[in-house]
């Protein structure tokens, strides 16, 4: 980890902690109230430099991720971004990845835990006729995210006023130094997220805070990410689901031909054959991942996540689709719950068959 941004850090009262094997990150600043209350009415700053950035450069990079993953990249253009999904050969979720498309590179933003799979998995699939390289950028590269309403009034702050509009990114002097700044927050709120090199990165950190920006941890993130609805590693995407039933329906072209995956999405989306969906849950007392969401007697889901708030717990499931979805009220272990819409996620034709 950057030393000089870990010191930083630890002078706002940051506490470290494991967050994937070998991997640390603050996962507290002793705020966490003040910090989810910036996240929703003014502007938090979340650091993702534990998250994995894999770099793929040479003339078909494009091409060769647009092979290895759900959404299109065959037409896109330099300054623009999307997210896209990495699936096993039976479309089973591996992660939600973050594609930045620059001048020369394409740049992904991947889950702390999914970095070595996906270096190990994009290597695998680099043949000798390619004109590809792939590089690891983590430990030479930092990145932070801006979460909130005034996250827009901070980068003003800072003189940045170009207008970055959704989907795009684009890089901006400050402090002497280039930082790659793209419109997106990796929830259903506004936000930006900021790419620099490592030695750039205490003094952007220092920056942003100081100018108002109030310090959030990994702790506060995932309950955020969790009442956002957005999946992660080793809950919501696993061997167990596809991306459809995780809700990810944006990420994913339907017509841009073969991918790893691609066969089951297809045939999933043409016959209608999402068996189950990813749903919110507000329940009355706590239950652990894993346990069977039921209606009477019978199992119609499992919950993968769950997080304490002030109004109760909070958690992301599962539900067979023909159970219902949005208003259904559940059992979970001893806990009742009622299933909600979450922002972050999409349903294709799945909107048209549940109760909004």
């Amino acid at each position: 980890m950057n030393q000089a941004l870990r010191e930083i850090q630890t002078a706002s009262r940051a506490k470290f902690g494991e967050i994937a094997p070998g991997v640390e990150a603050p996962l507290t600043f002793g705020n966490d109230a003040d910090a989810l209350n910036a996240a929703k009415t003014g502007v938090a700053l979340y650091d993702r430099s534990a998250w994995g950035r894999l770099q793929l450069t040479q003339a078909d990079r494009l091409r060769f991720l647009h092979n290895q993953s759900t959404n299109e990249f065959n037409s896109r253009q330099p300054g623009e971004a999307c997210d896209t999904v990495f699936l096993t050969n039976t479309a089973r979720t591996l992660d939600l990845a973050t594609a930045y498309i620059t001048d020369d590179a394409l740049l992904l933003l991947v889950s702390p835990s999914r970095r070595e799979t996906l270096l190990k998995l994009l290597d695998r699939y680099i043949f000798p006729a390619d004109k590809v390289e792939l590089s690891d950028r983590t430990d030479d590269t930092a990145c932070f995210t801006l979460i909130g309403e005034e996250s827009r009034s901070q980068l003003q702050k800072l003189g940045i006023s170009d207008d970055i509009s959704p989907g795009t990114h684009r890089l901006v002097a400050l402090n002497t130094h280039e930082i790659r700044i793209a419109a997106g927050s990796g929830l259903a709120l506004p936000g930006y997220t900021l790419i620099c090199n490592t030695d750039a990165a205490a003094e952007l950190w220092k920056t942003l805070h100081e100018s108002g920006a109030t310090p959030l941890g990994e702790t506060p993130w995932n309950r955020l990410r969790i009442q956002q609805g957005r999946p992660a590693p080793d809950a919501e995407l696993t061997d167990d689901y596809n991306p459809l039933e995780a809700g990810l329906w944006h990420t994913i072209s339907f017509n841009k031909g073969c991918y790893i995956g691609q066969e089951t999405i297809a045939r999933l989306n043409t016959y209608k054959g999402v068996k189950q969906q990813l749903w919110g849950l507000h329940l009355n007392s706590a239950a652990e991942p894993g346990t069977p969401i039921t209606q009477g007697d019978t199992k119609i889901g499992t919950l993968t996540s769950i997080v304490s708030t002030e109004d109760g717990y909070v958690g992301l499931g599962y539900i067979r689709t023909q159970a219902g979805g949005n208003g259904l009220s559940v059992t979970v272990g001893d806990a009742t719950a009622d299933v909600v819409d979450v922002p972050f996620l999409s349903r294709g034709y799945l909107a048209e068959l549940t109760p909004s």
